[in-house]
């Protein structure tokens, strides 16, 4: 795993998704299908758009989950909700604080008006410091840096310019297809 770069199995920036920080989520939606739709059938399905500013450098990311999230706007601030499974969520207490809080009343309903009216900047988060590597970097160093982190991808950096993507599935298949070399 020490000859094997980042670069090696990184999607490059170009055959990834991406919208402009005005995007809305009903267009983030739709370069995510089609860049799906255009991607390799052999590799894994993208999972998140990432984001750029008026001067084309990529500033954020939007999840599958981000997206899920921006249709109940009473989940904002409620950060520890990702918490309470470490702690033993049972499914009883979540319907608890769904009635508690009003939530998902309605999230559904207005689905095209949310879509079309949620700005892209308003839902995307900033990735940190330890979402980046180099492209030079090992196979080994960004392992690492995805289970320091919990992390599904790092955004790959050649200097300071971000020229991909490397993601956890990609990682995971790389790791898997040598496992399956090894005799045994």
């Amino acid at each position: 795993m020490e000859s094997i770069r980042v670069k090696d199995l990184m999607v490059p920036l170009e055959d990834y998704a991406t919208v402009s920080t005005d995007a809305t989520l009903a267009e983030a939606v739709l370069v995510l299908e089609e860049a799906q739709d255009n991607f390799d059938q052999n590799r894994y399905q993208h999972r998140a758009i990432l984001v750029y500013d008026k001067n084309g450098k990529i500033v954020g990311k939007v999840s599958q989950f981000d997206i899920l999230k921006a249709l109940e706007p009473k989940l904002e601030g409620t950060e520890k909700l990702k918490m309470l499974d470490r702690f033993g969520m049972n499914t009883a207490y979540l319907k608890d604080m769904i009635q508690h809080y009003g939530l998902f009343k309605k999230p559904l309903q207005d689905i095209c008006e949310k879509a079309a009216s949620f700005k892209v900047k308003n839902v995307m988060y900033a990735p940190s410091q330890g979402e980046i590597v180099s492209e030079e970097a090992t196979l080994n160093e960004a392992i690492l840096q995805l289970l320091a982190g919990y992390h599904q991808s790092l955004l790959v950096t050649r200097g300071s310019e971000i020229v991909g993507i490397l993601r956890l599935t990609d990682v995971f298949k790389e790791v898997t297809d040598m496992i399956k070399a090894c005799t045994i």
